[in-house]
């Protein structure tokens, strides 16, 4: 069975920061940046980001953005 999108997508950002790329404390693009970069829906862009902040890979600052979280790994 292929990934849905929201997967596809959260694996290419959990790369991201699982490579270094993205270092803990770096801010997030944000969902219309992300939408246009991976040509997705925002609601596909939200369950991604849903899965990343749910195994603890990110965290969001309500009004400022989603971060990478000091502690990234599972």
């Amino acid at each position: 069975m292929p990934k849905q999108q929201y997967q596809v997508l959260a694996d290419a950002l959990r790369e991201k920061i699982e490579s270094g790329e993205w270092p803990p404390g770096t801010k997030l693009p944000s969902r219309a940046q992300l939408c246009k970069e991976y040509g997705v829906s925002d609601t596909v862009v939200g369950k991604a980001m849903m899965i990343l902040r749910a195994t603890g890979r990110t965290e969001t600052l309500e009004g400022v953005g989603v971060f990478v979280a000091e502690s990234s790994a599972d």
